[in-house]
């Protein structure tokens, strides 16, 4: 035999030491890549609530930010209206002195000397000019006396006997007490209506008898 011949035959050994493809491998490739491409498409996502999520919460920033503008504005009102507030509340000590000069002139003495009328009469328009320019920034005067007492517009500085008034009626204002724009500036300080005294228990007030009349004879 020539050495052609013993190349060309193939060695029954080698011919069983090839393995074959297994079947098996290939089949379970084309399962293992379709579970792949399940696992990596996304879920469907609702748009409908977040659509709905979205708006509320658009709603809610526009919510706000109202409130928010609608709070600046009343805060910027506020400033605004009790601005003069400390000057107006200094410039009640010149009212009050004004009020004292006048009340200090004893009654006629003004029509005694003129110098001294004239002079009153210069404080009484000094005064209404004053209160005049009062009440056109808003500050207006709390009429207290004959009042029920207020704690929000009154400070009792004393009681004193209440006569005809009622039990807390005002009946002396002291210092008068202003207000500006419905806001307390200053309280009115006055002098109270206090009740009649109450008798101790078991004594009652007794009345004197009315003398008998002659017995006719």
């Amino acid at each position: 035999m020539s050495e052609t011949d013993r190349t060309e035959e193939t060695p029954p050994e080698a011919d069983a030491a090839q393995p074959e493809a297994a079947p098996e491998d290939t089949e379970k490739r084309p399962a293992e890549g379709a579970d792949e491409a399940e696992a990596a498409e996304p879920e469907p996502r609702d748009y409908e609530a977040e659509i709905a999520a979205l708006n509320d919460r658009l709603l809610r920033t526009l919510a706000e930010g109202e409130n928010q503008r609608r709070r600046w504005q009343r805060e910027r009102e506020e400033t605004s209206k009790y601005a003069v507030t400390d000057f107006a509340r200094d410039l009640l000590a010149v009212a009050d002195n004004l009020r004292r000069a006048l009340e200090s002139v004893p009654d006629g003495a003004d029509a005694a000397n003129e110098a001294l009328a004239s002079l009153a009469e210069g404080v009484a328009l000094t005064e209404r000019e004053l209160l005049a320019i009062f009440e056109r920034h808003g500050v207006e005067k709390i009429e207290a006396h004959g009042r029920k007492f207020d704690h929000n517009l009154h400070e009792a500085l004393f009681e004193a006997p209440a006569g005809n008034a009622a039990h807390g009626t005002v009946v002396q204002v002291v210092q008068e007490g202003y207000v500006l724009r419905g806001r307390l500036l200053r309280a009115a300080r006055v002098g109270v209506a206090k009740a009649p005294p109450v008798p101790p228990p078991g004594e009652t007030e007794t009345t004197p008898e009315a003398p008998a009349a002659a017995e006719e004879g």
